[in-house]
C-alpha cells in the first residue's frame, strides 16, 4: 500500500462484505441492527463520493428474505445509490457476458431510464446463493429493479471461466473479477483438476490492476472444505475475501503468490465467537494505477461485544469440587465477570452515541475436573434489561477425555472439545456421512451414496426443496435398475446384491458422474415443486367456486371428523382450505420420510402418480 493523492486517475471504492440483513429480524432488541449498520455503510460510501461499492457475498441472511428485509434494502439502496451525481468511470468489457444471467444484461448506471449516483456490484454468497426451478437468488430482484449489478455467477460444475469486468478511470484500468459462492469441495476439486480459468484482456495485459472477489472459506475446515490461497493465480493484485466473519481488512500479502489479500468481516456479529469480537470495519480502497492504499473505516453502529473465558480449574484456591457451596461461589464469580465486562462496555459506548444501549456479552466457562454448572435461565434473569443477549451470556463447556481409536474412526472428542456454538460449523453433509461411517453393518446404505444423500439433505434442510431426498431416491433407484436389466442378472438375491455392490461402488470413485447425478435429482424436484405449485392453485381455486362438490378421487374417510360434520358453505370453505394446505402436509411428509401411503393420499387430490414411478419404499 502506498500513499498517494487522489485525483482524476483514481478509483474509489467502498468494500464490504457479510451484511446477512434480516438476521434476528424477529429479536425485540437486536431485529433492526443489520438494516441500521447496512445504512451506516451506505453512508460512509456517499459521504466519500466514492466511483462504486463493491460487496463480497451474503448481503442477505437467509435465501428466502422476508418482504420486511427486502423492503428495507430497497429502501436503503434507492436512498443512498439514486441521485444526480455523474459516474466518473467506463465500463470496456463485453457487458452481455459480464451480467449473461440478468434480464438487463448491461450495468444499472447505464440504462437510460434509471438515475443512479453510486453503483453497487455484488456476488453471492452461500446464505443468499441461487436456488428453485429458475436458480434465482435475492440478488436477482435487486438487479431486475436495477438497484444493483450482480456478477461472477457460474453454473457450470465442469469448467468455470470468470470473465472480468473491465473498469477505466483516466488512465487507471481495474480488471474486476468475482466468484459467487460454490461448495467449498467441488471447487477445490475444480482447481485441482485446472477446471477454473481467469480470464485476461489481449491488450496490455499487465496495465490492468487486477481485484478479485470471492466467497469461500478461507480457514482449514477439513481436508477439501476450504479455498487456499495458492491456488488462486498469481498475476492477481488483490483477493477480497468474503465469507469470513472476523475483520481482517487491512491487506496482507501472500508470499508465495505475492498477491494481498483483504477480509473485510462481516458488518453483524452471527456468532457469539473470538473472531466475531474483533471490531467490524469496511475499507475505502484506492487505486491509482498499479498502486492501492486501504483507508479503515470503523462502523459506529455496531452492538459491541465483549467475550472472556474461564478455566474453573485455574482456580484452586476458590473453587474446591467437593464443597457442598462451590456452585454458588462459581455463580458468584461469574457474576463479578459479567458485570465488569459490562463495565467496560459502557465506557466504550461513552465515546460514541450512535452505537446500541445493550451490549452482546458472552462468558465461556470450562467446568471440567468435576464441577456441576449452574442455573444459566435464573442467571440470565438478572441482565433482562442490561444485555442483548441474556439467554446465552453464559455458556458451560467441558473437554472430554479422548480415548485412543483407530486412524479410520471418526475422532467426536475433536468435535465436542469445539463447541459448535463457538464457530465450529458441522454441515449437514458431514453429518450424513459421518452417521453412516460409524452406523452398524445392518443400516449402512447399500443402493444410495453417502454423498448424494448428503447433498440431498443438504437442499432439503438449507434451501427448503422438499421433493429433493425423494427425487434422489428415485434417481438412483431407477438408475440402477436400469444396469441390472442391462447387465441381465440371474433371479438370485445374492448374484444382485453383488452386482448393486459393484455399481455403487463405481459411482462412489467417479464423483463427476455422482455430481452430476444430484444435479440432475434435484432439476427434478424444483421441476416438481413449480408443477406442484400450479396444480394447488389450480385445485384451490375450482374448490373454492365449487364450494357442494367434492373433487374427484376423494372420499368422506380423507376429510378430518371436525370438517365432515357439515354441509353447504361452511363445509366448502374448509374444502377450500384443506385444499391450500394439503400439499404442504404432503410435502414435508415425504421430507420426513413418510410411507408411500401417506404421500399418495395427501397429493391424490391434485395429480395422479402413475404406477411406473415407484414409491420410496419400494
Amino acid at each position: 500500500p502506498v500513499l498517494f493523492r487522489d485525483d482524476e486517475d483514481t478509483f474509489k471504492i467502498l468494500i464490504a462484505t457479510d451484511v446477512h440483513l434480516g438476521y434476528l429480524e424477529k429479536d425485540p432488541v437486536r431485529g433492526n441492527d443489520t438494516f441500521v449498520t447496512f445504512n451506516e455503510i451506505l453512508e460512509h460510501a456517499q459521504k466519500n463520493e466514492v466511483d462504486f461499492v463493491l460487496l463480497g457475498g451474503d448481503l442477505f441472511h437467509e435465501n428466502k428474505p422476508s418482504r420486511k428485509t427486502v423492503h428495507s434494502c430497497l429502501e436503503s439502496l434507492r436512498k443512498y445509490c439514486m441521485g444526480d451525481r455523474p459516474i466518473h468511470f467506463e465500463i470496456l468489457s463485453d457487458q452481455a457476458v459480464n451480467f449473461q444471467y440478468s434480464k438487463f444484461p448491461w450495468v444499472n448506471y447505464q440504462d437510460g431510464n434509471l438515475n443512479i449516483s453510486i453503483p453497487v456490484f455484488s456476488i453471492h454468497g452461500n446464505h443468499d446463493d441461487p436456488t428453485g426451478a429458475d436458480a434465482l437468488c435475492a440478488l436477482d430482484i435487486l438487479s431486475c429493479a436495477g438497484l444493483l449489478n450482480h456478477f461472477g455467477r457460474s453454473t457450470s460444475v465442469e469448467k468455470i471461466d470468470i470473465s472480468p469486468i473491465l473498469l477505466r478511470k483516466g488512465r487507471t484500468k481495474i480488471a474486476l473479477y468475482g466468484l459467487g459462492a460454490i461448495p467449498d469441495e467441488r471447487l477445490y476439486r475444480m482447481f485441482v483438476n485446472k477446471q477454473v480459468t481467469m480470464l485476461r484482456p489481449k491488450e496490455d495485459e499487465d496495465s490492468w490492476f487486477n481485484l478479485f472477489v470471492i466467497h469461500q472459506n478461507r480457514s482449514k475446515h477439513g481436508a477439501t472444505n476450504y479455498i487456499p490461497e495458492q491456488f488462486l493465480d498469481d498475476f492477481i493484485n488483490l483477493v477480497v475475501w468474503g465469507h469470513e466473519h472476523e475483520c481482517k481488512i487491512a491487506p496482507a500479502q501472500n508470499e508465495q503468490q505475492h498477491f494481498y489479500v483483504s477480509q473485510p468481516g462481516s458488518s453483524v456479529v452471527t456468532s457469539l465467537s473470538p473472531g466475531e469480537a474483533v471490531k467490524k470495519h469496511v475499507g475505502l480502497l484506492h487505486v491509482k494505477g498499479k498502486k492501492m492504499k486501504m483507508q479503515k473505516i470503523a462502523l459506529e453502529t455496531v452492538r459491541t461485544f465483549h467475550m472472556e473465558d474461564i478455566v474453573l480449574a485455574d482456580h484452586p484456591d476458590l473453587f474446591n469440587p467437593d464443597n457442598p457451596k462451590v456452585t454458588q461461589a462459581i455463580q458468584a464469580f461469574c457474576m463479578e465477570k459479567v458485570e465488569m465486562m459490562l463495565d467496560n462496555a459502557e465506557r466504550e459506548r461513552l465515546g460514541n452515541p450512535r452505537q446500541p444501549d445493550k451490549p452482546l456479552i458472552r462468558l465461556r466457562v470450562d467446568y471440567t475436573g468435576g464441577f456441576e454448572p449452574f442455573s444459566i435461565h435464573r442467571f440470565s434473569q438478572k441482565y433482562m434489561d442490561k444485555v442483548a443477549n441474556p439467554k446465552d451470556i453464559i455458556h458451560f463447556f467441558r473437554h472430554r477425555e479422548q480415548k485412543e481409536k483407530n486412524d479410520s474412526n471418526i475422532n467426536f472428542g475433536e468435535l465436542v472439545s469445539r463447541p459448535a456454538s463457538e464457530g465450529m460449523t458441522l454441515r449437514v453433509e458431514d453429518l450424513v456421512k459421518q452417521y453412516f461411517q460409524t452406523a452398524e453393518k445392518k443400516v449402512q446404505l447399500s443402493l444410495l451414496t453417502e454423498r448424494g444423500m448428503g447433498e440431498a439433505v443438504q437442499e432439503f434442510v438449507d434451501k427448503e426443496e422438499k421433493d429433493a431426498i425423494e427425487e434422489l431416491v428415485k434417481f438412483q433407484l431407477e438408475k440402477t435398475q436400469r444396469f441390472l436389466k442391462e447387465r441381465r442378472i440371474d433371479a438370485e438375491e445374492e448374484k444382485i446384491d453383488e452386482e448393486v455392490r459393484k455399481f455403487r461402488e463405481s459411482r462412489r470413485k467417479n464423483t463427476e458422474e455422482e455430481d452430476e447425478e444430484v444435479r440432475e435429482a434435484m432439476t427434478r424436484a424444483r421441476a416438481h415443486r413449480s408443477e406442484d405449485a400450479v396444480l394447488v392453485s389450480a385445485s384451490s381455486d375450482e374448490e373454492l367456486m365449487d364450494t357442494g362438490m367434492k373433487a374427484s378421487g376423494d372420499s368422506d374417510d380423507d376429510l378430518p371428523t371436525t370438517l365432515s360434520r357439515g354441509r353447504g358453505r361452511g363445509r366448502g370453505r374448509a374444502r377450500g382450505a384443506r385444499g391450500q394446505n394439503s400439499t404442504a402436509r404432503g410435502s414435508s411428509r415425504r421430507g420426513r420420510g413418510s410411507t408411500s401411503q401417506e404421500s399418495a393420499t395427501s397429493s391424490r387430490t391434485y395429480k395422479s402418480v402413475p404406477a411406473k414411478n415407484m414409491s420410496v419404499m419400494d
